[in-house]
């Protein structure tokens, strides 16, 4: 099976510009940002999206969450506020079968978000 971008990237195959990282996550700066702030912060272990997520997952999945705010307090989006984004499937707005949550932050954040 091929690796996903963020693999490569959670394993510095590929260039990122990385603000975060662990042994279980990885956090870089989205190459597209829909933000003035727009990280993703990745498990380095390949889970394909949330929906595919077992129980064996639940202490990595905790774990991502608690270093997202970690992330967005380090970015300064803590007091301001920030949104965290986790997609799953196609129509959901899913483009790499890694699951990934984005922290957006640096403005206000409409509703519903699209």
């Amino acid at each position: 099976m091929n690796k996903t971008i963020f693999e490569k990237i959670a394993a510095r195959e590929i260039p990122a510009d990385i603000v975060y990282e662990d042994d279980l996550v990885v956090a870089f700066k989205d190459i597209h940002p829909q933000a003035p702030t727009h990280v993703l912060l990745v498990p380095r272990k390949p889970i394909p999206r949330i929906n595919e997520a077992t129980t064996e997952d639940q202490a990595l999945l905790g774990h991502l969450l608690l270093k997202a705010a970690e992330v967005a307090r380090r970015l300064g989006l803590d007091q301001r506020g920030y949104r965290l984004v986790i997609n799953n499937g196609a129509e959901g707005g899913e483009s790499v079968p890694h699951l990934h949550c984005h922290i957006l932050g640096g403005r206000h954040m409409r509703w519903p978000p699209g």
